[in-house]
């Protein structure tokens, strides 16, 4: 089984839980960027992207470098984006759908998406800060692939990790992302025994004084 699939497993909740032991607390994505069908789960290898906003005025079509981007995402990867705008959708039906094809497992924003209704009929997994009709035609465009950007003061590196769910989302550094999912995988079968203890009739203060978890 791939990291990947295992990370995919798991939960955010317990995630944060091993971060914080390790004293990587500041792993937590804003809790305004939340995912389109809330039944959503999205894991992946992270591939990013940063935006800016382009003078209307200039003799340069910004959308070719929209495109180009989405030639560039890789498959089974989930792409983050640091737009640096507040007001645009820097996600809609036709990209997403395109995304999908190519493999990309999903998109993470902090910022807009649009044309949601088709992009949750689709399945592709979107989490963004907010949703808008504004698109980005000849108001914006990439910047760079493929480099650190930071949301919410989080630093996320590509090759990073990334786990979402409707509890938020939960970046996880790409040099310990074996060891973070090995460790969550070994509390979740501790919670497993004690979730069983409760409900075999084990008192709760029983089931933790046994098992150290709860």
């Amino acid at each position: 089984m791939t990291l990947t699939e295992r990370l995919s497993r798991c939960y955010t909740g317990a995630i944060y839980d091993v971060m914080r032991a390790r004293g990587l607390p500041n792993c937590i994505l804003p809790r305004d960027i939340r995912a389109l069908d809330p039944d959503t789960r999205l894991a992946g290898p992270v591939f990013t992207m940063r935006g800016i906003d382009v003078d209307p005025a200039e003799d340069r079509d910004p959308l070719l470098d929209w495109v180009d981007f989405l030639g560039a995402a890789p498959s089974g990867h989930v792409v983050i984006c640091q737009p640096q705008n507040d007001t645009l959708a820097l996600m809609g039906e036709l990209s997403a759908e395109t995304l999908q094809y190519r493999g990309v497992l999903g998109y993470v924003v902090d910022g807009g998406s649009r044309d949601n209704g088709f992009v949750r009929r689709i399945g592709f997994p979107v989490f963004a800060r907010f949703q808008t009709p504004r698109d980005i035609v000849g108001r914006w465009r990439p910047e760079a692939l493929d480099v650190p950007v930071t949301i919410g003061g989080v630093l996320i590196r590509p090759g990073d990790y990334l786990l979402a769910d409707i509890d938020g989302c939960v970046i996880i550094p790409g040099e310990i992302a074996a060891d973070v999912v090995a460790a969550v995988e070994v509390v979740m079968a501790t919670e497993d025994k004690v979730r069983a203890a409760i409900l075999s009739g084990t008192h709760p203060r029983a089931a933790y004084l046994a098992h150290g978890k709860f």
